[in-house]
């Protein structure tokens, strides 16, 4: 069986909460998670334009076969 790297139970959790709770107070906590709620928003919608930009690009452009390069005997 491998060992777990954090293997905290529930107890454990609550303690650490706990602990944060008073070491930074709850506004200062809130506006943590209201900060990170904000950037994992902001990164998805970039991701999402990211990806129909590619997705038209790859609809709009046509898909062209490699010029072929032309062996005119001379070499340089």
């Amino acid at each position: 069986m491998t060992p777990m790297v954090f293997d905290l139970g529930s107890g454990e959790i609550i303690i650490v909460v706990l602990i944060a709770l008073v070491l930074f107070g709850g506004s200062r906590i809130a506006g943590l998670g209201k900060g990170a709620g904000r950037a994992i928003r902001e990164f998805k919608e970039e991701t999402s334009s990211i990806a129909a930009a590619a997705a038209e690009q790859a609809a709009t452009k046509p898909t062209e076969a490699p010029a072929e390069q032309q062996d005119n005997g001379s070499s340089a």
